[in-house]
């Protein structure tokens, strides 16, 4: 049960835990794809039929996620927004996400760093957050 258990932490880790709201003043616009690390977008990510997906490979250069809408999308599993509260650059999102083997629910704190860098927080854990990139595809 353990493993499982690191299993759906680590897909909702991967998945940054982002998701940009339609149409909302002055919220965080995060639609896109996005990477740990923005030298390695083209190695995370691949386009196909103007689709975004993942490379084969794509957790060995850090990994990512995919934001389409309400939609969080990461190699290993899918989230759906259920609740979004914005707070000038902070936000905090509770997701519906599943794995091949399970479901959860998930929080996840967010702070927009600029236009194309978010942190993920980890209230309680100071000095203690993720980084990523929104990669230049369009």
């Amino acid at each position: 049960m353990h493993d499982v258990r690191a299993l759906v932490a680590g897909a909702a880790l991967s998945l940054g835990a982002l998701f940009a709201s339609a149409g909302g003043a002055g919220a965080v616009e995060l639609n896109g794809a996005w990477a740990s690390s923005a030298d390695q977008c083209d190695k995370v990510f691949t386009r196909e039929g103007g689709r975004i997906g993942f490379t084969d490979m794509s957790e060995v250069y850090g990994g990512g996620f995919i934001v389409d809408g309400r939609q969080l999308i990461g190699k290993f599993a899918r989230c759906t927004v259920k609740a979004r509260k914005d707070d000038g650059p902070n936000v905090n999102l509770v997701a519906s996400c599943a794995t091949d083997i399970m479901l959860s629910s998930v929080q996840f704190s967010l702070k927009q760093l600029d236009a194309n860098s978010i942190a993920r927080l980890f209230p309680g854990m100071a000095d203690m957050e993720i980084i990523y990139h929104r990669c230049p595809f369009n």
